[in-house]
């Protein structure tokens, strides 16, 4: 899949894990990405959005 929505341009971010001794791991974080046909420019096509983008109808979907 794919790591970055082509909508918002939201992608995979990093930070830690803090465990209750302080102890600092490091992880990451990926958004919840969908592919999807939305109409592009007129044409259908298949792009990478994020589920936020798809709620908040930034996407026009090709049914």
């Amino acid at each position: 899949m794919a790591k970055y929505c082509e909508v918002c341009g939201k992608g995979k971010i990093s930070g830690n894990i803090v465990t209750f001794s302080k102890r600092h791991i490091k992880r990451s974080w990926s958004p919840n990405i969908r592919k999807v046909r939305a109409i592009v420019d007129g044409t259908p096509k298949r792009i990478n959005v994020c589920t936020r983008c798809l709620r908040s109808d930034k996407v026009q979907r090709a049914l």
